[in-house]
């Protein structure tokens, strides 16, 4: 989930301990990789928004 700079929680002590600890243990696992076929079925759906044209306004 993205976030803004300007909406980051601040974190001290403790909450940035375990915050980091997490992050470095996230940080080593495996990143997730899509399947050919899940991949294709994503592009052509990115495609077709890219083509999709609203009626003109009346």
């Amino acid at each position: 989930m993205a976030m803004a700079i300007n909406s980051s929680p601040v974190l001290t002590g403790e909450s940035a301990r375990i915050f980091f600890e997490e992050a470095e243990r996230n940080g080593k696992l495996q990143t997730p990789r899509l399947s050919p076929e899940r991949e294709r079925q994503l592009r052509e759906y990115d495609k077709k928004c890219r083509e999709f044209i609203f009626p003109p306004k009346k």
